[in-house]
C-alpha cells in the first residue's frame, strides 16, 4: 500500500487505523473479514462451519460460539499444528473475538493460560464476553499491538496467530517481540498469508485488499529472514492445502489467489 507525502510512521499509523476500524466493524456486526462467512448471522452459521472445515478445523471446534467467538475468520489452524500440552502458557497475537484462544485453553487445561493479544477494543470487548459465556478463566484477552506486546520477557511456551501478521506494517518487530515473549525453547506456530510473486499496484493500492490480509503479505523468503535475524532457529514454512479455494472465496480481483497463498509458519526459540 503506498502513502504518497506521508512518512513512515504516519503511513504506519494510517495501517492500524484501516485495520482497526475494519476489524471493530466484524466485532458490531456492521462489516465483513477476509470471507463472506465472518458476516455474522442466522444466514452466515453454515458458511463458518464450512469455511473453517476448509481451515482445517474439526467440527466439535467448529461449535464453540459460532458467530460469536467463531467468526469465520482465518486462513488455517495453527492449534493444529502448535502440539500443545497441558500446563503451558499460550500467546495468541491477534486474538479477536477468542477463537483459537479458546481452542487452544482447551489443550493446556486447567492448569495452563491463554492469552489473548488484540489492538481492536470492540473485539477484545467481545472476546471477554465470551470468555465469560464460555467459563474459561484460564484465558483473558489485552488491549494492545502484536508490534509492542503487553506481556513480559521469557514467558510463553507457544505464540499462535492466524492470518494477523499480514496486516501489520512492521513485521519485523513483530517478529522479535515473539522472540522476547518466549521462553528458551519457546515455538511459533502461525497461519498467515504470503506472496508468491509481487502483487500488483491494483492490488497492493487497494486498502480493502489490505485490510482483507492479501496486500500486505511478503514472500516465504522475506518471512524466513526475518525469522532468522529475530534469532528463530528450526524455520519451516509450509503451503496450505486448498490455498486456492480458500483465497478465491475471498472475492477479491480474479487471480489473486495465484499471488498470494495460506502457509503454516514454525520456528523455534534457542534455548531447553
Amino acid at each position: 500500500m503506498t502513502f504518497e507525502g506521508i512518512n513512515v510512521e504516519k503511513a504506519k499509523d494510517k495501517i492500524h487505523e484501516l485495520v482497526k476500524e475494519k476489524y471493530a466493524g466484524i466485532a458490531t456486526r456492521s462489516a465483513c473479514g477476509c470471507a463472506p462467512s465472518c458476516c455474522s448471522g442466522s444466514a452466515s452459521l453454515v458458511n463458518i462451519i464450512d469455511m473453517g472445515k476448509a481451515l482445517d478445523y474439526a467440527e466439535e471446534d467448529l461449535l464453540i460460539a459460532p458467530g460469536e467467538a467463531n467468526l469465520g475468520l482465518g486462513c488455517g489452524n495453527p492449534i493444529g499444528i502448535a502440539g500443545l500440552i497441558p500446563g503451558e502458557t499460550v500467546l495468541d497475537l491477534g486474538s479477536g473475538a477468542g477463537f483459537d484462544a479458546f481452542l487452544a485453553a482447551k489443550k493446556v487445561g486447567e492448569s495452563g493460560r491463554v492469552i489473548g493479544v488484540d489492538m481492536t477494543p470492540e473485539m477484545v470487548e467481545k472476546a471477554r464476553a465470551n470468555a465469560e459465556g464460555l467459563k474459561m478463566p484460564n484465558v483473558e484477552f489485552r488491549l494492545g499491538k502484536i508490534e509492542e506486546l503487553p506481556v513480559e520477557d521469557n514467558s510463553m511456551d507457544a505464540v499462535i496467530s492466524n492470518c494477523v501478521i499480514n496486516l501489520s506494517p512492521d513485521k519485523s518487530s513483530v517478529f522479535k517481540e515473539m522472540y522476547r515473549a518466549l521462553k528458551p525453547g519457546g515455538r511459533i506456530c502461525i497461519s498467515d498469508i504470503l506472496a508468491s510473486k509481487e502483487i500488483p499496484p491494483e492490488i497492493k493500492d487497494n486498502p480493502e485488499a489490505y485490510t482483507g490480509c492479501v496486500s500486505g503479505a511478503i514472500t516465504q523468503v522475506q518471512v524466513e529472514k526475518i525469522l532468522a535475524w529475530a534469532g528463530f532457529e528450526k524455520i519451516t514454512i509450509k503451503p496450505k492445502e486448498q490455498s486456492e479455494e480458500i483465497i478465491r472465496g475471498w472475492n477479491f480481483s480474479e487471480g489473486t489467489e495465484k499471488v498470494v497463498f495460506s502457509a503454516y509458519v514454525q520456528a523455534i526459540k534457542p534455548g531447553n
